[in-house]
């Protein structure tokens, strides 16, 4: 097996994703386009997508970082705006995408269109949030695109599995349809439900780390697969258990959790980076066998999909938002009032990925009877060129558009100031809880100690406060800034005068390692600390 292919797509993706948070284009839109331009240099191998890799292996730890990192009690609280993006926009563009191509593309069955349909119905929000991140879009947007790619999968790939049998000739029925759905959506909670409460149980019982992040790796994994060996969908199952060990997260183990983020960030990384450099890396593979289509004919085909694909998510999101509150005074009583710009932004922000083209790659290349599948080359076209598409022509659009429309962005002082509130109620309870354990004779202390256990309370309730200071008249520093450039000059200080007595045979490699990874620690709660 020649590995160097998958060493230079690691690798090369990961360069241009560090590089691109230099540059003014988000990471996921800098990779599509040098995988695009690097497709057809000489000597590229060719990177086919498969399937039976994407689906099984990439997408569970992607969907597990997202979900993990995502707020439970947010979600919740956008559960209605969450399920009509991710369960009913999904099917309206399948039928709606699907209807089209039947009507634009002569000699297409409307099976195969539907196919169609199915495969370019998910956004995959992953570029839409690191461009929430990046422009600071208000926290309810961002929750909502955040739950809706986090669920639309599942979705996507119930209806088209669906669309599939009918189109192969399983002879699908509308009944045999809907208990599909119904059989992938509840198994997969279901499975979800019943995973998640042992394997948290696993994670605060197994006390070394190592392990424990051994079997954090292997959790996405374990509950798509479980799901998926009885017929229902992995996607829900690793959303609902990540959601769970995410909200519990607090019960593990500091040293886990400390490895655990570093992991996991590093895995999310690699995989981001490598998938949205294979996008752009299937354009020979799918220019391959498009026969008559090439052309004129081709490239209006391309635009009716992507017109459609736009269009159909304005036509869902803009009634989804507000017909509710009209019908509804409990929605009106719960929820904020939506404005017509955070709509837009939502609309917008639909941008195609890695999914739509995995799930059009697993299309059979023949039906039951030995026939050809009716125009899948013609399928794999359009959906390379509708995620491009999107990619590009929204991706690229987003920021400016959001910073046209004015959206409110996150109040930083606000949240620093209930930051500040929760530590300094955090700290009273502690002071109180450390002078009970003090006046025990079990734990006496030498004053020394005792004191320095109140100052470490203390600067940790003062710290926050602290940063609602004004920035230095002279540097320019904010607080946070000057904190965290002092604590560095500090600890570089102590890290030189330990490698010096290491190198002068005062001291072991093993004992540096020992107090590097002390300054290490310390330098990470600096960091924290000063936000």
């Amino acid at each position: 097996m020649d590995v160097m292919p998958l060493l230079l797509l690691v690798a090369g993706s990961a360069a241009v994703a560090a590089a691109a948070r230099r540059a003014p284009v988000p990471a996921p839109l800098l990779l599509v386009a040098v995988g695009l331009l690097v497709s057809y240099l000489p000597g590229v191998p060719e990177y086919t997508l498969d399937p039976h890799i994407v689906l099984p292996l990439v997408l569970p730890p992607l969907l597990h970082s997202a979900a993990t990192d995502s707020s439970y009690l947010d979600l919740r609280a956008q559960m209605r705006p969450v399920m009509l993006l991710s369960v009913g926009y999904v099917l309206f563009a399948t039928f709606a995408v699907g209807w089209i191509a039947y009507l634009v593309v002569p000699g297409l069955p409307l099976t195969a269109a539907l196919v169609l349909g199915a495969v370019v119905a998910p956004p995959d929000a992953v570029a839409a949030t690191a461009v929430a991140r990046r422009v600071g879009l208000p926290s309810r947007i961002t929750t909502i695109l955040q739950g809706e790619s986090l669920v639309n999968d599942a979705t996507a790939i119930t209806a088209y599995r669906v669309a599939l049998a009918a189109a192969v000739g399983e002879g699908a029925t509308w009944a045999g349809g809907i208990g599909e759905f119904l059989l992938a959506a509840f198994g997969g909670i279901g499975m979800g439900l019943v995973l998640m409460v042992p394997l948290h149980w696993l994670r605060t019982h197994v006390k070394e780390a190592l392990l424990q992040n051994t079997l954090s790796l292997l959790i996405p994994f374990v509950a798509y697969a479980a799901a998926e060996q009885v017929h229902a969908s992995g996607v829900l199952a690793v959303v609902v258990v990540a959601l769970y060990l995410g909200h519990r997260a607090w019960e593990v183990d500091f040293a886990t959790r400390l490895q655990e983020e570093a992991v996991w960030k590093m895995v999310a990384f690699v995989l981001e980076s490598a998938v949205f450099a294979l996008i752009g890396l299937q354009l020979p593979v799918v220019l391959k066998g498009l026969g008559e289509y090439e052309g004129t004919r081709a490239a209006w085909y391309a635009f009716a999909v992507f017109a459609v694909v736009v269009a159909s998510r304005f036509v869902w999101v803009y009634p989804a938002t507000f017909l509710p509150r009209m019908l509804s005074a409990r929605i009106r009583k719960r929820e904020a009032n939506p404005t017509w710009k955070g709509a837009f932004v939502i609309s917008w922000a639909g941008m195609r990925g890695v999914v739509s083209l995995a799930i059009a790659f697993s299309i059979p290349l023949t039906m039951h009877g030995g026939e050809p599948f009716p125009e899948r080359n013609l399928i794999l076209f359009l959906t390379f060129t509708t995620v491009i598409g999107t990619l590009v022509v929204q991706g690229v659009t987003l920021p400016p558009l959001i910073r046209l429309l004015k959206l409110p962005g996150r109040d930083t002082q606000a949240e620093t100031l209930a930051e500040a509130n929760a530590q300094a109620q955090a700290s009273r309870a502690a002071e109180r809880r450390l002078e009970e354990l003090l006046s025990d004779d079990r734990n006496d202390l030498p004053e020394a100690l005792a004191d320095r256990l109140r100052a470490v309370l203390e600067r940790r309730r003062n710290s926050v406060w602290e940063r609602l200071g004004q920035a230095n008249p002279i540097t320019g520093e904010s607080v946070d800034d000057t904190y965290r450039r002092l604590s560095r000059e500090v600890i570089g200080t102590e890290r030189a005068v330990f490698v010096k007595l290491r190198d002068g045979r005062f001291i072991d490699d093993e004992m540096l390692r020992t107090l590097l990874r002390r300054l290490d620690l310390e330098e990470a709660a600096a960091y924290r600390e000063a936000g």
